[in-house]
């Protein structure tokens, strides 16, 4: 039996009826995962004995490139797909040509397919964004989605993380954890060597690739003291060639193609004979390649750096030699030999075919290597790389990047005094202001953008800045200047003819006006929506429909919100425009937020909650709110980091719900002073912008702590019940179908019945502490046989700790150290350091010891002696 698939069986008939499934037309996705060595590959390669017959198994395998290769894995599968989505792949540029034809190629017959992408933990942002293409499809197709990746290389920002959130959301989802051998399949593969199997267990604790490679050179003498070791002894007693020859693919991160291995070594692939004998190198008629990426790291990590440069150099230059080489690779060895030259030269044109491709963060990679050695650069030439690096920089949320480099791009603009360029350049440095939550820098720069371009005589980049102004306007609240701003914008983007800038300057006015009442408002806005699809806008159609919809929830009138949040995900989710697609799943979870859906409000919040700044504070709102109402901990940090990101963009419409939020949780601790502390300055600034919906709440919040506000007619529900006409407001919450506002406004009845009518619904909600406080004034008023209500599922883990985190706490309650928790649970040290940060994090502590007071305090842990 190849020692690879021992204890494997579970996986693979977990796979094989995946594929079954799938052959049906249930498609789904399978991870399989585990640390480096553990036999992700080798399962896969066993994949093929225990398919279906008619399934196809397709290949792609993610490198360990500095910078990788835009839609690498996909590009392997080329040669074993249809001309279509080879063609799609081999062209490149038109991602969703790819994402179309991937599509159909998973569709077509034979069928199931089996779609195996490796090590996705290094797959490059366009093979991300593809993946998520599929993942979001694959339940239609008749094909499994395969991901192995390495667990614990996994921090908290890793982009692969974002994929992973989207994957446990999808219908149908395997997860297959590879554990280590046992001490009795370490037996099995010791057999045939002179080394005593305990001690072979000791050194290598079960990973099977460990384990092979010290039973490999188990005739040094004993066992190696580190794998490192192992895999070096393999290449003792092998001839000079064979070893330079090693050494050579070495420094290469992929698999090595037959033209690259020929131009490299001089007698192609037959110096590689000896090492394939040996098992070092798997070689097939198109390419070489090492058996595991382990064995090439050892041989690249011992050589001595001189000699590694060398190496990279001769890669390089047959690279440039050969045709059709991919930029990417080229800057990789160009980087890895420092020839600064071959950066400057072929950088651009790597970071160009990466941005095409949708790989933005490989694109910024790029430039940002180039960047390093501006003086190779013209003035004019440098102004237009850091132009390119600042937008890249934006669209990954990278906004520190993104400033600086425009900044700089400003200022070399200016000395070069083309106004129109100038101008161009700062309305771009005032959007990436705003995106990165500095409202008055993005002001500044929208101001002289104006100024400049009035004078630069181009109508088109005009228009544009004067929309930009008009936004931040809107965005502010300041309705009368946006509209004002934004019709000279209109009129310029008729004038011109300018179908983009027209639909981003009709959304700007009619959504000042919409809020301020005006009855043009939201046909304008619809408006835009229009224009902006009948013109292919994607972006602009977005962000239409993202501000029809928050205007409509502000307004209370979900069910019509409903109509549009379909379509607009739909349409984000189609052109992978994955900013937008963040904001709307915010909005989705205010909605459910609303109807009380808690769970449903926290799963679209997480899926908002990333790099794009826009959504992330009321992403993060809306997570603390569903905590503070369900009693957990955790909601007041998630708050904190809600406003900080809210002062820094100095906009009610952010500043407004966090110290809403932060009143209500100040309310149910009994902290009166605290709630007119968060609500009075927001409250003021909501007054003075006649900004109702947050003048209404803010102002029912500062009446309750005995702050009492003037009324002002509103017929908001929060401003009846500031006024003291609960049951008015309870009809209206009941209308918009909000059943913990509509609760809250019954307790306020001074009727026992009412308020028993509330109890009864905040526990179905789970809404414990405004339960407790209604329990409270039931009890005040007399009552004797007050509804106990169910036991909180949250009694037994009110921090919301996954099962893993659990087993983890009552394993640091016991005393144990990081190392021995990972030999308990079978997983990666680094795994348990990832898993106790989390710990530490939900509940809130900074030490282990703390954890586990805390998790006795919230009855998750028996107290000592108990």
């Amino acid at each position: 039996m190849d020692w690879g698939i021992l204890e494997r069986d579970h996986e693979l008939a977990r796979l094989a009826a995946a594929a079954r499934e799938a052959a049906d037309g249930a498609g789904s996705v399978a991870l399989v995962f585990g640390e480096a060595g553990i036999g992700k590959s080798s399962l896969v390669k066993a994949l093929p004995e225990v398919m279906p017959p008619e399934a196809r198994v397709l290949l792609g395998e993610c490198d360990d490139l500095a910078t990788r290769r835009p839609l690498g894995p996909f590009r392997d599968l080329v040669g074993s797909v249809g001309p279509e989505l080879a063609q799609a792949l081999t062209e490149g540029g038109d991602r969703h040509r790819v994402y179309d034809a991937l599509r159909i190629e998973l569709r077509g017959a034979p069928h199931p397919a089996i779609l195996v992408v490796e090590d996705v933990h290094w797959a490059d942002e366009a093979s991300l964004d593809a993946l998520r293409f599929l993942v979001r499809r694959v339940e239609r197709l008749p094909a499994v989605l395969v991901l192995t990746y390495r667990d614990d290389e996994l921090g908290r920002e890793h982009p692969l993380r974002h994929l992973l959130g989207q994957v446990s959301r999808a219908e149908r989802v395997h997860r297959l954890p590879l554990s280590r051998l046992s001490p009795e399949a370490v037996r099995r593969l010791s057999a045939a060597s002179r080394l005593d199997p305990a001690e072979v267990y000791e050194v290598t604790s079960g990973n099977p690739f460990f384990v092979a490679e010290v039973v490999a050179a188990g005739g040094t003498g004993g066992v190696p003291p580190t794998v490192v070791d192992a895999v070096l002894a393999r290449l003792r007693g092998l001839d000079d060639g064979t070893r330079d020859a090693l050494e050579q693919l070495a420094v290469v991160p992929s698999a090595v193609e037959r033209p690259l291995v020929n131009t490299l070594l001089a007698e192609g692939m037959a110096e590689l004979a000896a090492a394939e004998r040996r098992g070092l190198l798997v070689v097939t008629p198109e390419r070489a390649g090492f058996r595991h990426e382990l064995i090439r790291r050892a041989i690249a990590d011992s050589l001595p750096a001189a000699r590694r440069i060398e190496l990279n150099r001769d890669v390089l230059a047959a690279l440039v030699a050969l045709p059709g080489s991919d930029a990417s690779r080229i800057v990789h060895h160009a980087a890895e030999a420092g020839d600064q030259e071959a950066i400057a030269r072929y950088g651009p044109d790597a970071a160009r075919d990466a941005s095409r491709a949708g790989a933005h963060r490989e694109a910024a990679a790029h430039l940002r290597l180039v960047l390093r050695q501006r003086e190779r650069h013209t003035p004019l030439e440098l102004a237009g790389l850091l132009e390119r690096y600042a937008v890249e920089s934006y669209t990954i949320a990278d906004s520190g990047a993104a400033v600086r480099a425009e900044r700089e791009a400003v200022a070399l603009r200016r000395s070069l005094g083309d106004a129109r360029a100038l101008g161009a350049d700062l309305r771009w440095l005032s959007r990436i202001h705003w995106w990165a939550g500095d409202a008055e820098e993005a002001r500044e720069a929208a101001r002289e953008a104006i100024a400049v371009l009035e004078e630069a005589g181009d109508d088109r980049l005009l228009a544009l800045a004067l929309s930009n102004t008009s936004q931040l306007h809107m965005l502010s609240d300041r309705h009368a200047q946006a509209i004002a701003v934004g019709e000279r914008a209109i009129a310029l983007a008729r004038r011109a003819g300018d179908l983009e800038i027209l639909a981003h300057a009709l959304n700007n006015v009619g959504s000042a006006r919409w809020r301020t009442g005006d009855p043009r408002g939201r046909a304008q806005v619809e408006e835009s929506l229009k224009v902006a699809l009948g013109a292919g806008e994607v972006e602009h159609a977005c962000r239409a429909y993202a501000n029809i919809i928050w205007t409509l929830l502000e307004n209370l009138d979900f069910a019509e919100a409903d109509r549009f949040l379909a379509p607009a995900m739909e349409l984000a989710d189609r052109a992978e425009h994955l900013g937008f697609l963040s904001y709307l799943n915010v909005e989705m979870a205010l909605r459910q937020l609303a109807a009380g859906a808690w769970d449903d409000a926290e799963k679209y919040a997480e899926a908002g909650a990333h790099d794009f700044v826009p959504a992330r504070c009321p992403a993060l709102t809306v997570l603390a709110r569903v905590r503070v109402r369900r009693g957990r901990i955790g909601g007041d940090e998630l708050l904190a980091q809600a406003w900080e990101i809210a002062v820094r963009s100095s906009e009610l419409q952010r500043t407004g719900p966090v110290a809403a939020a932060l009143a209500e949780a100040a309310w149910l601790r009994g902290d009166h002073l605290a709630v007119a502390e968060a609500a009075g300055p927001v409250f003021a600034e909501a007054h003075r912008l006649s900004a109702m919906p947050h003048r209404a709440e803010l102002g029912y919040w500062l009446t309750k702590a005995g702050h009492p506000v003037e009324a002002d007619g509103s017929e908001h529900p929060y401003a009846l019940q500031t006024a003291g006409r609960w049951r008015e407001a309870a009809h209206i919450w009941a209308a918009a179908g909000c059943p913990y506002e509509q609760a809250a406004a019954l307790a306020e009845s001074p009727d026992p019945e009412d308020k028993l009518t509330a109890l009864a619904a905040l526990d179905a909600l789970g809404a414990e502490p405004l339960a407790r406080l209604v329990r409270g004034e039931l009890r005040a008023l007399g009552m004797r046989r007050i509804p106990r209500g169910p036991l909180a599922v949250t009694r037994e883990n009110p921090a919301g700790l996954t099962e893993r985190q659990l087993q983890v706490v009552r394993l640091l309650a016991e005393g144990l150290t990081n190392p021995e928790i990972a030999d308990k649970l079978v997983v990666s040290v680094r795994t348990v350091d990832n898993h106790v940060s989390a710990v530490l994090d939900k509940l809130g502590v900074r030490s282990r010891r703390q954890a586990a007071a805390r998790a006795v305090e919230l009855g998750m842990l028996p107290a000592a002696g108990s």
